[in-house]
């Protein structure tokens, strides 16, 4: 029977409850209280989205132009080690042009040579090898290759963002990927003021690269920024932004820091310390051994930061970086070197800041509304259905707790459409009530007994009940998969009010009322 409730399911209801409404309680104390008294609880408070705590939403896109351009550096720099196997074909001319790295080997006789030896450069369907008709060899990415690159350089973003927020000391920012190319970076309780230092933090590309200095070549023969016989002329900011000639081929990349952190260098000036992994400490200090009195180049983001020349072996593993930086320049780029470097400079496409005295509205006007639709429905319950209203706001009370208490433990962000689905489902534990309630009134009329009344009115109710969660949970489903920020955490309370309206309107309240009929024993239902 329905009302039959064995000792082991009312213990299982109870602490249930218990559990719901322990895991509530932290977001009615303050700081210090739960530190005092439910420090031993794994639970926080609801965390509270940008829309009620005020502070900055930033959209960032990744640029597939720039993206390709540093992917064919790449390329180049293992075309270049490939032709150098064993045995040496030599080179004419080797640089990323357009979409793709040209190639021309200084004997035509090699070109089918190089041809077959280069279409090992990766897997198949990676690269399209094609020899034009003046002889020259181009790689290219396939399509379907770059689909992936261009995916898998949008998490790689995500994941820098992420570290280098988390490196910045924001507060829980919420970082997630926004589409095919966006990076959605959400940090509630954000100044307005600190909103530019963090867009230059994680915008700032961080690609870090240090390149043998081409001292004989001339600068004026080369365009700023575009490749030409393996080399490239960049602006030098030590020298006022005059162009200086390096080799295009790094000796080692920001992937070989391991560590990096501001300093001050021997006159106190604000500098960047790095260290080197093994691997890249044993490359830098191989060239700088074979290239003494030679200047490098420390390239940082297209630009040349100094140019010292190389006096002995640097075989340490760590070195500095000194240029114009200011205290605060310095702090920010020792968190975007140590955090890793972005695959392709990002782009603020949206920028939003909510200020926190708006959020603070919000949260009145959201509870507010909450504390009169809940009272709203209490009151209509109790005059539409008097003693087993009662029954149904005990339950809707439940209900309550045991929502906010499951979004606590799975530290869920409270947003306004989030509170949107608290309430709509507050109507839908009702709603059911609503069903079992006429259904039992139904059979009162028809003559049967309170228990057998109860009884068939929670059995023809339910299939109706099971039908429309299946409905809704399938449709917060939906939302939750496609949808992102605000409809995600409004699926989120949805889903979840489904299923703690199921629990205290079906299973609470019909205790509740199975107690009463066991305990009374009334002759009629007062409804």
């Amino acid at each position: 029977m329905l009302l039959r409730f064995p000792a082991w399911k009312v213990a299982l209801l109870f602490f249930t409850l218990f559990a719901g409404l322990i895991c509530s309680v932290p977001n009615l104390l303050t700081e210090q209280q739960r530190a005092a008294y439910l420090g031993w609880l794994p639970v926080q408070p609801l965390k509270l989205g940008l829309d009620l705590k005020g502070g900055a939403s930033i959209s960032l896109q990744i640029d597939p132009a720039e993206l390709r351009a540093n992917e064919l550096l790449n390329v180049n720099r293992m075309v270049g080690d490939k032709l150098r196997e064993t045995p040496l074909i030599p080179v004419r001319e080797r640089a990323p042009r357009g979409d793709a790295v040209v190639v021309r080997v200084a004997n035509a006789q090699d070109t089918p040579k190089a041809l077959e030896r280069l279409k090992t450069l990766g897997a198949v369907g990676t690269y399209a090898i094609t020899e034009r008709p003046d002889g020259a060899i181009e790689i290219r990415f396939t399509d379907s290759y770059f689909a992936t690159l261009q995916s898998n350089a949008v998490e790689a973003s995500r994941e820098a963002v992420q570290r280098r927020a988390d490196g910045s000391g924001l507060v829980e920012p919420y970082i997630t990927r926004q589409g095919d190319n966006r990076v959605l970076v959400e940090v509630p309780g954000l100044k307005p003021a600190e909103v530019d230092t963090l867009v230059n933090t994680l915008t700032t590309a961080g690609v870090l690269t240090f390149n043998l200095v081409d001292t004989q070549a001339n600068p004026a023969d080369y365009q700023v920024g575009v490749p030409r016989n393996n080399r490239i002329a960049l602006p030098n900011q030590s020298m006022g932004g005059a162009p200086q000639v390096v080799m295009l081929d790094a000796i080692i990349s920001g992937s070989d820091l391991s560590n990096a952190f501001p300093a001050n260098d021997e006159y106190g000036r604000p500098s960047i310390s790095f260290q080197l992994h093994s691997s890249g400490a044993q490359k830098f200090g191989r060239t700088t051994s074979q290239n003494v009195g030679r200047p490098f180049a420390i390239v940082l983001d297209n630009t040349i930061v100094s140019a010292p020349v190389i006096n002995s072996p640097i075989t340490g593993g760590s070195g500095q970086i000194t240029g114009s930086f200011t205290a605060d320049e310095a702090d920010q780029l020792a968190i975007v070197l140590k955090s890793g470097q972005l695959p392709a400079k990002l782009q603020v496409v949206e920028r939003r800041t909510v200020d926190p005295s708006l959020g603070a509205d919000s949260i009145r006007a959201g509870v507010t509304a909450s504390v009169v639709g809940i009272l709203l429905v209490a009151v209509f319950m109790l005059l539409a259905y008097g003693l087993l209203g009662v029954f149904a706001v005990i339950a809707l009370g439940c209900n309550v707790f045991m929502m906010i208490g499951v979004l606590s433990l799975f530290g869920a962000t409270l947003t306004l459409p989030g509170i949107a689905g608290i309430l709509l489902t507050m109507g839908m534990a009702v709603d059911y009530n609503v069903l079992i309630f006429e259904r039992i009134r139904e059979e009162k009329r028809a003559g049967r007994s309170p228990i057998t009344s109860v009884e068939a009115g929670y059995e023809m109710a339910m299939a109706t009940i099971v039908d429309a969660n299946v409905t809704h949970l399938v449709a917060a489903l939906v939302m939750f998969n496609l949808g992102e920020g605000p409809v995600r955490g409004f699926a989120l309370t949805l889903a979840i009010g489904v299923l703690t309206s199921i629990f205290t309107a079906v299973i609470v309240a019909r205790w509740i009322m199975a107690m009463w009929l066991k305990t009374f024993r009334p002759k009629w239902i007062p409804i």
